[in-house]
């Protein structure tokens, strides 16, 4: 599907200029919001040992983080529409920062659940939609790369961020560790303040004065927005549940936010439980993200090619089956160089999946209904995100083995892309015969009133031609032969 185009936003993007420095902004507070959780997990085992959990339990608190962040989409999205992006970023930077610094203190584990997964989650959604919002305003031709530049940030603060927690874990343990990454987490602030509203000159009207299209804090010149209720049912639009293509989509999702995360937060200790050394497993996840870092960006330029672009759809499914095959082969992976080999893949599969889920989204619902759908999927993706990880974690203290885990994950990720890969087939034709179907009414209806017109010529026409002699024949009757008249004496 190609791009809405320009002319249904009232406005041409600016699809460069300081759009740059908005997906520059957005690298970093996407960055935060996906690696955070992950790199978190560094710490689980001395928490572990500490707080005296169970695997399950200590996984949870990635889960909270991660599905407070999905179910906070249309919470976001509100404030957004009202306040624009750089605010709610700003706000959503300064909340991360508290939530490390106070879950520093914490003696239990529901106090981190508390502060790591509600506090902290809701900050990484206020960046996370604000950020992919603000992209889609600047960029329409060239938005596949900037989708897949500021995705980018993910694998970039994964590699970064892996050993740096590693070094402050044995440097200053975990509490250190989470103070100093709450004060690193406040550079989304800074992030935050690149995100200026766009400012275009409207092509409806050539004398129009420039306006902020895209997210000045509701013209302050204007009413009101209605309720509150209207923005619920704005940005939790049921309506999207009759869409086919958005049905499919969802599904395929669900599938993949369920084994997507467990395998990334339990890689350092199966390493570690494969005799690997604790910096060895976890530059895993730096090669990881390394390899991520470049498939990302390169993922957006092969989307935006001519011969994929039309196809997004089916190369995501590739990408979510890629995937998934990866976790079910990752079992066999025993020393460390295998486990490179997986670290490496794991990376390409992943990064290409997460540079296209979003962009797949914008193309069935176009730019306008984005914001919206982007917080309806993120809504209902926090179910899979809470159950996925703890229920890999279940698996770990059931079997004491973590095999178990990455072949639970990767056959349902490998199940999501080929459901996918199917359904989207089956939707494509439909379309088409939709469309043929629509055609076809379309003829028929013209046809008739062509038809209509033709039968209706003739008889207007004879209508036409008697006129006159009616006329004269009314006239007649009016006027009797005026020379047979008498004439008075």
């Amino acid at each position: 599907m190609a791009p809405a185009p320009a002319a249904e936003l009232g406005y041409k993007p600016l699809d460069g200029g300081w759009g740059w420095m908005v997906v520059f902004g957005a690298h970093i507070s996407i960055g935060f919001a996906y690696s955070t959780p992950k790199v978190l997990s560094i710490f689980f085992k001395d928490i572990q040992k500490d707080l005296g959990s169970s695997f399950s339990e200590i996984a949870l608190i990635s889960s909270i983080m991660l599905a407070a962040m999905y179910a906070g989409g249309p919470v976001s999205s509100m404030l957004v529409n009202r306040f624009g992006s750089r605010p709610i970023v700003m706000l959503g930077g300064l909340m991360c920062g508290v939530s490390m610094v106070t879950a520093s203190f914490g003696n239990s584990i529901l106090y981190l659940y508390f502060c790591i997964g509600i506090i902290g989650g809701c900050g990484l959604a206020l960046n996370l939609n604000a950020s992919l919002t603000i992209i889609s305003k600047y960029f329409l031709a060239k938005r596949p790369l900037a989708n897949g530049l500021a995705m980018a940030g993910s694998p970039v603060f994964l590699c970064l961020m892996a050993p740096v927690n590693q070094y402050l874990l044995v440097k200053y343990g975990w509490r250190g560790s989470l103070l100093i990454l709450g004060a690193l987490m406040l550079n989304c602030c800074v992030a935050g303040a690149l995100m200026r509203p766009v400012i275009m000159h409207r092509k409806s009207s050539s004398c129009a004065p420039q306006e902020k299209v895209e997210e000045q804090p509701n013209n302050r010149n204007t009413k009101l927005k209605a309720s509150c209720m209207k923005n619920v049912r704005k940005f939790l639009d049921l309506s999207f549940f009759k869409d086919r293509g958005f049905i499919i989509y969802l599904i395929g999702n669900v599938m993949f936010i369920f084994g997507a995360y467990a395998p990334i937060v339990f890689l350092s200790s199966y390493a570690i439980s494969q005799g690997v050394e604790e910096y060895s497993a976890a530059y895993l996840l730096s090669i990881m993200g390394f390899v991520d870092m470049f498939v990302r960006p390169g993922t957006g330029l092969v989307a935006n090619s001519k011969w994929i672009r039309p196809r997004i759809q089916y190369f995501f499914s590739f990408a979510m089956v890629f995937n998934g095959m990866c976790h079910l082969l990752c079992p066999l992976m025993k020393s460390y160089p295998l486990l490179v080999v997986y670290a490496v893949f794991f990376g390409v599969g992943f990064g290409m999946v997460f540079a296209l889920i979003f962009e797949c989204l914008m193309d069935l619902m176009g730019n306008q209904r984005f914001p919206s759908a982007v917080g309806l999927v993120t809504i209902i993706e926090c179910f899979p995100m809470l159950l996925g990880p703890p229920a890999a974690g279940l698996l770990v203290d059931i079997f004491g083995d973590y095999k178990y885990l990455f072949l639970m994950c990767g056959s349902v990720i490998t199940t999501g892309g080929l459901f996918l890969f199917i359904m989207n087939i089956y939707n494509y034709h439909m379309l088409n015969k939709e469309q043929i179907a629509k055609d076809r009414e379309l003829n028929g209806k013209t046809i008739e009133n062509q038809d209509h017109v033709e039968m209706n010529q003739p008889l207007e026409a004879a209508m036409e031609r008697t006129e006159p002699e009616v006329k004269e024949s009314n006239g007649a009757q009016r006027d009797p032969c005026p020379d047979n008249a008498e004439t008075p004496i």
